[in-house]
């Protein structure tokens, strides 16, 4: 008790958290500057209409909906990384559970946004429900999404009523397994959303579903990785650096897995070389080559740091997470964009410049860019729903009790 009183008499309160909710302080700050930067450019979007988007009848989803697919991923991971271990009754990584859940939150409340800002005008989410069609997997994910972001709020919630005794560890058990289920489903609707188009020659596949879970699995454990590495380099964790080599070395796997996919995926579409080598080519060497070949280098580079004893340093595990995520957000553009990028029917829509990127030769020499890339208002809507994430997470590391029990 000595030790925290000043001459004064007065009790000196523990300068970590103080830190920590300096931080926070920040952050919430910036990032809210970020999202309303973002919500005044989606107002001239909803003024101008679509037509300022660079997304047309031939490439009708852009960056909106691949944000959409790496946002969903990483919220995933982030829950299957924390309720696996309570799911299962085996040690987990640490006290990062509620962080964890809490980047799950944030990256779902993200997933919902690109959502909205995509459908053109707020009216359609609305429309979404009063004229819905259950039969279509898009209104499957709608659902699912929005279940999803319930529960993750209850899990979080089950979590801090164990540790304060008013939840007992059966039922949290139960919410946790309830919890693991949910966030394979919704990644693997959002799976069959693309599998399920059978005009689209990359999505055609049943091999998307457990493909988009592996994917989720990589990011979401890079993500909590370099969530709980801030956190404890700012004051507000404990967390011992077992527990970092553990999740670096579930990572190297779950990359390795993930890789594993995406090679089984490229030898279907490459086999008869007769009639799939577009597709491999288009990847290999083509205009998507540069997300190909980023996202088999970022991949590379995040299993020989997370494999090797001597490199699993903090600074590079920080690394690592960011390359296995920058490697996802690569393969969710080049899978979007390739769907749209190959056309496998002739004469799919009138040809002109706002279709294609090369409207005045042949079919062959149409394709022969990107047939799409994001306008700067896209871009500048983007990074505002990013904010709108970034801003949940940093009001949950302030509001909410995201410490372990023992750590407070």
């Amino acid at each position: 008790m000595t030790e925290n009183v000043s001459t004064a008499g007065a009790v000196k309160a523990p300068s970590a958290p103080a830190k920590a909710g300096k931080g926070a302080t920040v952050g919430i700050v910036v990032s809210a500057i970020v999202a309303a930067i973002g919500i005044a450019l989606w107002m001239v979007q909803l003024s101008g209409g679509m037509v300022q988007t660079a997304m047309r009848n031939l490439d009708s989803w852009g960056l909106y909906i691949t944000m959409f697919m790496f946002f969903v991923g990483l919220s995933a991971g982030g829950l299957i990384i924390s309720s696996v271990p309570k799911a299962f009754g085996i040690k987990g990584f640490g006290g990062i559970s509620k962080v964890a859940v809490m980047t799950s939150i944030a990256a779902t409340v993200a997933a919902i946004g690109f959502v909205v800002v995509d459908l053109g005008q707020p009216l359609r989410v609305w429309e979404l429900f009063a004229y819905s069609n259950l039969g279509s997997p898009l209104m499957w994910d709608i659902i699912v999404l929005m279940v999803y972001l319930i529960l993750s709020c209850v899990y979080l919630w089950a979590q801090v009523g164990n540790e304060k005794g008013k939840v007992t560890h059966a039922a949290l058990r139960v919410i946790s397994v309830v919890a693991l289920v949910c966030a394979v489903l919704v990644h693997s609707v959002t799976a069959w959303i693309f599998g399920l188009q059978q005009s689209h020659e990359m999505w055609h596949t049943a091999l998307l579903a457990p493909w988009f879970v592996s994917s989720a699995l990589v990011c979401g454990t890079g993500l909590v990785m370099c969530a709980a590495v801030a956190l404890r380099a700012a004051g507000y964790l404990k967390w011992d650096q077992s527990d970092l080599v553990k999740l670096a070395k579930l990572l190297a796997v779950f990359l390795l897995v993930d890789l594993y996919f995406f090679g089984c995926d490229l030898l279907t579409e490459g086999f008869p070389a007769a009639s799939g080598m577009a597709v491999v080519d288009m990847l290999v060497s083509g205009p998507l080559a540069p997300f190909f070949w980023g996202e088999i280098i970022l991949s590379a580079v995040a299993v020989v740091l997370c494999v090797v004893p001597q490199l699993r340093t903090t600074p590079l595990m920080v690394v690592a997470g960011i390359c296995a995520i920058a490697a996802i957000f690569c393969k969710r553009a080049q899978l979007l964009v390739g769907g749209f990028q190959i056309p496998n029917v002739d004469l799919p829509a009138v040809m002109t410049p706002f279709t294609v990127t090369n409207w005045e030769g042949n079919m062959a020499q149409a394709y022969a860019g990107m047939v799409y890339w994001p306008t700067p208002l896209e871009l500048g809507i983007a990074l505002g729903v990013v904010g709108l994430a970034f801003l949940v997470f940093f009001l949950g590391l302030k509001l909410l009790p995201l410490k372990p029990a023992e750590q407070e």
